[in-house]
């Protein structure tokens, strides 16, 4: 993973690739109640340790299978959630501050600087106010007074998303899903943050005109120096859209590597989930891994590695000793203890390699 230290390459030399936004071990965990009492009898660790850094001007990508926990690290990025541990820190212009001690006003500057896209565009939007009012408010509240201002922002907004101007007088249910996750990017857009979090921006959307949003987005970030967290659960959108991806399993972090090294994944989850990607070359076709068994509960995980019932690569040490997250290369991250620096870690070397 990234760190100050290591800044990443800048070929155009125009952009500015210090750590905007930083993740420090962090940990959420969801109580479960039960009982007449509604006493708590167990909890959900729906993240667990989460160490991450997005840079000025790039995409962080994060992607994982559902239930690993990528929602729920964007809405505790965004200030929706809080976390059970760790903490979150924030570059608003002179150095990294501490987002625990906002409050008022500062989380007002919050919202300015990150905005958020959320995976389901029939929630994000008030059914009973007209798509204006959706629009209008918000700019009011960040302090543009003028009529003129805020329909020039939206206008600005809707032209990213190809969206037309008279759709503003019209109500949510109008639209299909896919217009009005169109209509929740240009909302997120017109405030013109530094961060967006997107949250599955284009699952809704019809495959025709993913293509289409991803290159919206990207021609943001051109346009503006707009960085992203961009999560998803494939693969190949997280590839085509981040510089760095960061994938989840269990609310861990198994491998952190830059996007043009995804065919050199090492963990045996991301090797699997870079197998369903279809080759476009005709007559060329990946093995395909399929991994077995189901995804442990997170009320009831595995004790050592999070992979470990599902892995088809496991031996002795996966069961009982929980790997690290260590460099095996530069900028490239592995949790598993497939490999030497990572048994020297954990304390395992030598160990044998007899399949459990």
């Amino acid at each position: 993973m990234q760190t100050d230290e290591t800044q990443p390459s800048n070929p155009s030399g125009a952009r500015s690739h210090n750590v905007l936004y930083r993740v420090s071990a962090i940990s959420k965990a969801f109580p479960v109640t039960g009982g007449v009492f509604k006493r708590k009898i167990g909890e959900v660790k729906a993240l667990e340790d989460v160490n991450l850094s997005v840079h000025r001007s790039r995409t962080l990508g994060i992607v994982g299978e559902s239930g690993c926990g990528k929602t729920t690290l964007g809405r505790i990025m965004a200030l929706l959630e809080r976390p059970t541990g760790g903490h979150l820190s924030y570059d608003f212009g002179s150095g990294l501050e501490n987002l625990a001690t906002l409050a008022g006003r500062d989380q007002l500057k919050f919202r300015r600087h990150v905005q958020m896209i959320f995976q389901d565009p029939y929630t994000a939007l008030n059914p009973r106010e007209e798509i204006w009012r959706q629009f209008d408010e918000p700019l009011r509240v960040h302090g543009l007074r003028t009529e003129k201002e805020r329909l020039e922002r939206i206008e600005e907004a809707f032209s990213y998303v190809n969206l037309r101007l008279d759709i503003l007088k019209r109500l949510p249910h109008e639209f299909s899903g896919g217009q009005r996750q169109r209509i929740c990017i240009a909302r997120a857009l017109c405030v013109r943050p530094e961060l967006i979090i997107a949250d599955e921006p284009v699952s809704a959307l019809d495959v025709s005109i993913q293509a289409q949003t991803l290159n919206y987005l990207r021609e943001v970030q051109r346009d503006r120096d707009v960085s992203y967290v961009f999560i998803a659960h494939d693969l190949s959108v997280v590839q085509y859209m981040s510089d760095e991806i960061v994938v989840l399993y269990l609310g861990k972090v198994v491998e952190t590597f830059p996007s043009a090294e995804l065919e050199r994944a090492r963990h045996p989850y991301t090797e699997a989930l870079v197998s369903a990607i279809p080759k476009p070359e005709v007559g060329k076709r990946r093995e395909r891994i399929v991994l077995s068994g189901d995804v442990p509960s997170p009320m009831n995980k595995p004790t050592g590695c999070p992979f470990v019932t599902r892995c088809p690569k496991r031996f002795e040490p996966c069961a009982t000793v929980n790997p690290p997250l260590v460099e095996i290369e530069p900028g490239h991250h592995v949790a598993c203890h497939l490999f030497p620096r990572t048994r020297q870690a954990s304390g395992v070397q030598g160990e044998s390699r007899r399949n459990l």
